[in-house]
């Protein structure tokens, strides 16, 4: 049914203006009561125990789908165990000019250079402090990244008035150094740069997990070297945000050309994110925290990424392509398939 749906309405809309429609539904759930008769119950066997926490079941929403953590409590009624809410920055910011997301039908994907658009961590630090008082509520992971405005030079300072503001009111804190939308951010992934960022932001967090996001373009010895890292000073990692790669792509390549600059996300990026994910693995602890996202839309793709060693599976573009009972269906069947593989 929502396929002829998309294929039908959605495909036909302008995609932010889709996705704001679909998210203004989301944010009402609660409101109107609807999110509980939608509720269903998730398979005490999908519990995950990790970064001290409890999560219904490994799948949550990555962040860049509820920017400003307004559709916590929709989305976790929706079926999503965590929410990771942003990228949010320490100043307020609009993001980059429109049209900036785009469909790639063909890749089950989509470019976007949104920017970091959302409303500032102080703004945020009121809407997630409402958030954690309501019952029954996913777990709130908080993505916080540089604002567009801040050097690079800066940029520990301005993270670290983030994390003082989020932190506190966060059941995780995630680093981005990864999105390609912001001048010189991915340069924040240099270990030089990136020890001194990870330090600081751990200190303000106090006992709030921390985790740091990566890009799917680092080399292999790269994501080893931030891997190794983030084991030293941190409580898990993320692998991965957007790549800037256009490669292989089924997509006409003017359409591709047209749309211009922006990450990619969806299944183009999946086969590097489980790479990134097995050579991650490889180099970090069993208990440490790996949450693998990139691709995945699919019950069985969250079981392949729990087999190769993710803690948590995240998806976001997969929502787009598959309707609001994505995560309930995900749920549904991967609870089966985890029965099927203990059999």
């Amino acid at each position: 049914m929502y396929d002829i749906f998309f294929r039908t309405v959605l495909k036909r809309l302008d995609p932010e203006f889709a996705h704001s429609l679909a998210f203004s539904v989301i944010r009402a759930l609660p409101v109107v009561g609807v999110g509980k008769l939608l509720q269903r119950p998730v398979d005490p066997s999908l519990r995950v125990e990790t970064l001290g926490l409890t999560f219904d079941s490994p799948f949550g929403v990555a962040a860049g789908f509820d920017k400003s953590g307004v559709g916590i409590q929709g989305l976790g009624q929706l079926g999503f165990s965590h929410v990771e809410v942003g990228t949010i920055t320490a100043l307020p910011q609009p993001g980059n000019p429109k049209p900036r997301l785009f469909r790639l039908v063909a890749d089950r994907g989509v470019i976007n250079r949104m920017g970091f658009n959302n409303a500032g961590a102080i703004r945020a630090a009121h809407v997630i402090e409402r958030a954690r008082r309501r019952a029954g509520r996913p777990i709130i992971g908080v993505n916080i990244g540089k604002s567009r405005v801040v050097a690079v030079d800066d940029a520990v300072a301005d993270y670290l008035t983030s994390a003082r503001a989020l932190a506190p009111l966060a059941d995780y804190l995630v680093v981005n150094v990864s999105s390609p939308n912001t001048p010189g951010l991915r340069g924040l992934q240099e270990i030089d740069k990136l020890k001194p960022l990870l330090t600081a932001v751990k200190s303000a967090a106090g006992q709030t997990p921390v985790l740091v996001k990566i890009a799917p373009d680092v080399t292999d010895d790269e994501a080893r070297a931030i891997a190794r890292l983030a084991v030293d000073e941190l409580d898990g990692i993320i692998a991965t945000n957007t790549t800037l790669s256009r490669e292989g792509l089924s997509t006409p390549a003017e359409t591709v050309a047209a749309a211009g600059a922006g990450g990619v996300s969806g299944k183009p990026v999946a086969a590097r994110s489980l790479e990134l994910l097995r050579i991650i693995r490889a180099v970090v602890p069993s208990e440490f925290c790996v949450i693998s996202v990139g691709g995945v839309e699919t019950a069985e793709d969250v079981a392949e990424r729990l087999r190769e060693g993710a803690t948590l599976v995240q998806g976001y573009t997969g929502f787009i392509y598959r309707g609001p009972f994505w995560a309930r269906s995900i749920n549904s069947k991967l609870a089966k398939l985890t029965r099927s593989e203990g059999a």
